[in-house]
């Protein structure tokens, strides 16, 4: 396979599943952790490898490395291997996709942005998604019964027991307090605006069609993953221990036949927490069914938010202005794309703006 993101979280869990069953990686793409990657080229070998800067380029224990942009897209084409893994976050992780799926390979995908800003233009046939949320709705999913409602949950983020007033005043270090687990810093930043929850909603909807109703609600202990409704009034649910080597597992394998995970004992939940989303305490959720119309308007949003995560890393905005500011984009800009080219021109000139 080829793993692009290999020293992240998905990365790294992805590689946990690549030993325990004696898989092999062709291509290792990864970031600045040079440290981690060189560990991981000792135990997985990979024939190729791609890293971000190619000043880091010596500092790598392998005879074939590359860096860049171009160098990850030269990789995925010459590849043998029919798999990509896409773990790479944010708009950086589309043209991968794109390039994969040109060359006929399939993409168990973790890179939300991918669907989000160009969902119209890749087929989804060629996407196994490796999110939790939409795992857990493949999962569920029978052929003899017509699905009409699909709900994803939400942990509610670092600020779900916090007034809007002190989130919006929140530092970085503040934001970065995830309640349930650890992830890299963008994605925590997302969950607590509950950016990362509307991403997840329109990729359901560019995965499993626009004619299913889509809504997200925050379940606190993140064991329920997600519902489906059928047209004959009953609801599933599935519920698995919080561990991403399970949709990785079913990415890679096809079908899985031993514990992934363990089992989740149901005495022990005791109740339940189950709470809407409201828009007072995560204001980026009032767009959610305008985006679900119209998911196209993807691109706007991701692009904005990632200049304003940014901005607010940078400490030149606080917290609460990170929604403000993907809000005002999203009012002030209209332009939709019609093609695959015009994804890029719309990204720069929202970023370009919004500098």
């Amino acid at each position: 396979m080829i793993l692009l993101g290999s020293t992240g979280s998905i990365g790294v869990n992805t590689l946990e599943i690549v030993r325990r069953f004696s898989l092999s990686v062709d291509v290792l793409v990864a970031g600045n952790n040079i440290e981690l990657l060189n560990y991981q080229i000792g135990v997985h070998n990979p024939r190729v490898v791609v890293v971000a800067n190619a000043d880091d380029i010596p500092r790598v224990n392998h005879s074939d490395v590359y860096a860049g942009e171009e160098a990850i897209l030269e990789a995925i084409e010459s590849s043998s291997s029919t798999k990509v893994i896409n773990a790479l976050v944010g708009f950086v992780g589309l043209k991968p996709t794109l390039k994969a799926i040109e060359c006929g390979k399939t993409v168990a995908l973790a890179n939300k942005e991918s669907l989000v800003v160009a969902g119209a233009f890749i087929d989804s046939s060629k996407i196994i998604p490796i999110d939790s949320e939409h795992f857990g709705l493949s999962y569920l999913l029978d052929r003899s019964k017509k699905p009409t409602k699909m709900s994803i949950t939400a942990s509610g983020g670092a600020f779900r027991d916090v007034s809007p007033q002190k989130a919006e005043k929140a530092t970085l270090q503040d934001a970065l307090k995830h309640p349930n687990w650890s992830m890299g810093q963008r994605i925590t930043i997302d969950s607590a605006t509950m950016t990362n929850k509307l991403y997840e909603l329109i990729e359901a909807r560019w995965l499993f069609g626009e004619e299913i109703e889509y809504d997200a609600i925050i379940e606190r202990s993140s064991t329920i993953h997600a519902f489906v409704g059928f047209a004959d009034g009953s609801t599933t649910a599935h519920l698995a221990k919080a561990n991403m080597q399970l949709p990785i597992a079913y990415a890679l394998l096809g079908k899985v036949d031993e514990p992934i995970v363990g089992s989740v004992d149901l005495l022990s939940l005791n109740a339940l927490e189950i709470e809407s989303i409201e828009t007072r305490k995560y204001p980026i959720w009032r767009l959610k069914d305008e985006l679900l119309k119209e998911p196209r308007a993807g691109i706007i949003i991701n692009a904005a938010n990632e200049v304003a995560v940014d901005k607010f890393v940078e400490a030149q905005i606080p917290f609460g202005d990170i929604s403000k500011l993907v809000l005002e984009t999203y009012e002030h800009y209209s332009t939709l794309p019609e093609t695959i080219d015009d994804i890029f021109l719309i990204d720069k000139e929202i970023r370009e703006m919004m500098r």
